[in-house]
């Protein structure tokens, strides 16, 4: 889970209010280790915490710190600013690359909009730009019937209830 913002325009360390949201659908789903990386601001959890020292070159050096921690075929990339996340979408996207739906998933919504979770082998982890994974080509896993898992960026975004900005 990225979690390694400033969040400047939330004004606070928004990682702190909507990290027990995202765990809590990554603990209902079928995924089996967590890594938090942080940045910015440091956060409180049970769940494994990597500090990326590289955070502000962009969110592809957050991810490239917390993959290197990691013993695992794939990886499933979350955000901490998605508080709606569906566990049913991360369990789809295991399904589809145990399936042999490719090295690079990513979840779809309402047929068009590309988002997270995000699903990368263990051989797509080479390829991280600072960008990050939405600069990489990936197979689009539809998730139509699940809510999107949002992105808070304002307090008025979370204030509004639906994880939206």
């Amino acid at each position: 889970m990225l979690a390694a913002g400033a969040a400047t325009r939330f004004g606070a360390p928004k990682q702190r209010l909507l990290l027990p949201r995202v765990l809590a659908a990554l603990g209902a789903s079928a995924v089996d280790d967590v890594v938090v990386v942080t940045g910015a601001h440091e956060v409180e959890t049970d769940a494994r915490v990597v500090r990326c020292e590289d955070w502000q070159r962009g969110p592809g050096a957050s991810l490239r710190c917390g993959l290197a921690r990691l013993d695992s075929e794939a990886a499933i990339v979350v955000l901490a600013d998605g508080p709606n996340l569906d566990p049913r979408a991360v369990d789809r996207l295991i399904d589809a690359w145990r399936s042999g739906s490719g090295e690079r998933l990513a979840a779809t919504y309402d047929g068009v909009n590309r988002s997270h979770p995000v699903l990368l082998g263990r051989s797509a982890w080479v390829e991280i730009p600072d960008a990050g994974a939405r600069a990489l080509a990936v197979t689009l896993i539809p998730c139509d019937d699940l809510r999107e898992p949002g992105d808070v960026d304002t307090p008025e975004g979370w204030a509004h209830g639906d994880g939206e900005s």
